[in-house]
C-alpha cells in the first residue's frame, strides 16, 4: 500500500506544483515592485515623501501611455520600434499648430492625428506589404524622425501659449493631470484587453495567427489597429511631454521607445506574443521608475544603473523563455 501510494502521489502535486508556480510567475512582477518599495522606503531617504512619489509618478507617465497599447503589439506577436520617432515628431506638428490658431486643444488632436498617420503607414507596410513589423517600423522610424526636422525648421518649438503647460501640469487631487491621463490610458487598455472581443482577438492573433484567421479573426486588422493605436498614444504622450518641458525639438534620440519596451518586458508580456496584460506592463514601469529613483538618490553612477537595468531585462526575457518552456 505505501508503495502505491508513494507512487500515485507525485501525479497529484505535480499539478498542484505547476499551479503554484503559474501563480508565482503571474503575480511575481508585483511581489518584485512590493519588495523593492519597501527596501527603498527603509534604505533610501527622501524616496518614501509625497513629493518624491508624486514627480516619480509624474516623470513616468510619457512612459504609462505607451507601454499600455505597446502590449498589444507584443501579444500580437509584433514589434514597433518607431515609437521615439513619433514621440518626438508628433508634438513638433502640434506645437507648429498651436503657433497657427493658439489653440491647446486643437494641437493636441493635430499631435494625435500626426501618430494616427504614423501608425497607419506602419500597419500598411506591415499587414499590406507584409514587411516584418521590426524592419519596418525601424526604417519608419528614420522616416518620421526626418519628417520632424522639416517640420521644426530644426529649430527648437515652444508654444505661444503659457497656459499649455496645465494640460500636463495641473494638479488634481495631489496629483497632474499627466499622472491622472497615464493612469486613465492604462485603465482604458486594460479594460480592451481583458473583457472585450477585440482584446481576445489581439490574444488569439499572437498565440496563432494561421489557426486565428481560420476561425474568423480578421488578423490583418488586428495587427493594424495595434499600430495605429500605440502610435496614436506615442504621440499623445509627446504632447505631454512637450506641455511638461514647454518646448519640442527633433532628435535622434530613440531612448524613449526601449524605455516603453523595457517596462513591457519586465512587466512579463512575452516577446513570442499571445500572453501577457496590461497590468504588468505598468507594474513594470513603476518597477523600473522606482529602481532608477531609488539609484538617483543613492547617487548610483548612471553606469552602473544601465548595466543593472540590462540585467533586469534579460533575467525578465529569461524568465518568459523557461515559463514558455515548461508548459510545452
Amino acid at each position: 500500500m505505501s508503495t502505491d501510494s508513494a507512487t500515485q502521489s507525485p501525479p497529484v502535486a505535480r499539478p498542484q506544483a505547476k499551479a503554484l508556480a503559474g501563480r508565482a510567475t503571474r503575480f511575481g512582477i508585483l511581489w518584485a515592485v512590493g519588495l523593492l518599495f519597501v527596501v527603498l522606503a527603509l534604505t533610501t531617504p527622501g524616496f518614501l515623501t509625497s513629493m518624491n512619489l508624486v514627480n516619480l509618478l509624474d516623470q513616468q507617465a510619457p512612459i504609462l501611455i505607451v507601454a499600455a497599447p505597446l502590449t498589444l503589439i507584443l501579444i500580437a506577436g509584433q514589434f514597433d520600434v518607431s515609437l521615439s520617432a513619433v514621440y518626438i515628431t508628433a508634438p513638433l506638428v502640434g506645437l507648429q499648430v498651436e503657433s497657427q490658431t493658439h489653440s491647446i486643444l486643437l494641437a493636441v488632436l493635430a499631435g494625435v492625428l500626426a501618430g494616427v498617420v504614423a501608425g497607419g503607414f506602419n500597419a500598411f507596410l506591415i499587414v499590406v506589404c507584409r514587411v516584418n513589423s521590426f524592419i519596418s517600423t525601424l526604417a519608419s522610424s528614420y522616416i518620421i524622425a526626418g519628417l520632424g526636422y522639416l517640420v521644426s525648421n530644426q529649430a527648437i518649438l515652444t508654444p505661444s501659449d503659457p497656459g499649455f503647460i496645465d494640460f500636463s501640469g495641473t494638479k488634481v487631487l495631489g496629483l497632474t493631470t499627466a499622472s491622472w491621463m497615464a493612469l486613465l490610458v492604462t485603465a482604458l487598455f486594460w479594460i480592451l484587453l481583458q473583457t472585450t472581443r477585440y482584446g481576445r482577438h489581439v490574444y488569439a492573433t499572437g498565440a496563432n495567427t494561421e489557426a486565428a484567421r481560420l476561425s474568423g479573426v480578421r488578423t490583418g486588422v488586428i495587427v493594424a489597429s495595434t499600430f495605429v493605436l500605440t502610435a496614436a498614444a506615442a504621440a499623445f504622450a509627446g504632447m505631454v511631454n512637450a506641455s511638461q518641458s514647454m518646448s519640442a525639438q527633433a532628435t535622434d534620440d530613440f531612448s524613449f521607445v526601449f524605455g516603453a519596451l523595457a517596462a513591457v518586458v519586465v512587466g512579463g508580456t512575452s516577446i513570442a506574443g499571445g500572453a501577457g496584460a496590461v497590468w504588468r506592463s505598468a507594474a513594470g514601469a513603476l518597477f523600473i521608475a522606482m529602481m532608477n529613483n531609488g539609484f538617483n538618490l543613492n547617487g548610483v553612477d548612471p553606469i552602473y544603473q544601465r548595466i543593472i537595468l540590462g540585467a533586469v531585462i534579460l533575467l525578465a526575457v529569461g524568465i518568459d523563455a523557461s515559463s514558455r518552456a515548461r508548459r510545452r
